[in-house]
């Protein structure tokens, strides 16, 4: 089991990411707000500015204070590894 690092000490298991995404268009904001209302959104942004949003094969909806091409390069290198 290898864990992606997404900012200030959290992780998600890799092999459960489906997608890593900005935040800022409208569409993925309708996807936040759905997921709150529906309690599948996951905050790990530590009350900084959500500059990614990750999904998850549960459905999940995760915030992240990190750059989401960070995120992608974090895991392209874990792939890379297997």
């Amino acid at each position: 089991m290898k864990l992606l690092q997404i900012g200030f000490g959290n992780t998600v298991i890799v092999d459960r990411v489906v997608a890593v995404v900005t935040p800022n268009s409208s569409p993925m904001k309708r996807l936040r707000e759905e997921a709150k209302k529906s309690g599948r959104l996951i905050d790990a942004t530590c009350g900084r500015k959500t500059r990614s949003i990750i999904i998850t094969h549960s459905n999940h909806v995760i915030l992240s204070a990190i750059q989401a091409d960070t995120i992608a390069q974090r895991l392209a290198a874990i792939y890379e590894d297997k």
